[in-house]
């Protein structure tokens, strides 16, 4: 494969599904280390509520739903369920560790505005 080819399935890949950044997936391994578990995975979810109509939701889950979509970002398994993928699609999760702000953040094209606080979108 040629590596303009490699490029374009990279990038093709990055718009269908939920991108880890190397900083997020350190992190999430660090926690999974803490829960002392090897069964869970990082679940991203979309559910109605907050001041913009959907929020996302993060967590440790060990289910595996009908139609989850699971991706693997240096052995950190990250599942995404067949109705949140849509809203989903080429969001990138990823963590900051600042003075201003702490935890992980979500950049997602699918939203056309989102609250302040940065939980809910539309």
């Amino acid at each position: 494969m040629s590596t303009s080819a490699q490029s374009e399935t990279a990038e093709t890949a990055a718009s269908t599904t939920v991108v880890l950044t190397d900083l997020a997936a350190e992190k999430v391994k660090a926690l999974l280390d803490q829960e002392g578990r090897d069964d869970l995975r990082l679940r991203v979810a979309v559910q109605p509520g907050g001041c913009s109509g959907l929020r996302y939701q993060l967590f440790f889950d060990e289910r595996s739903l009908d139609g989850d979509i699971v991706d693997d970002f240096g052995g950190v398994e990250v599942v995404v369920d067949r109705m949140s993928a849509p809203y989903l699609t080429g969001a990138k999760i990823d963590f900051a560790d600042r003075i201003d702000a702490q935890g992980f953040t979500i950049d997602n094209p699918n939203a056309q505005n989102s609250c302040a606080c940065g939980d809910s979108f539309h």
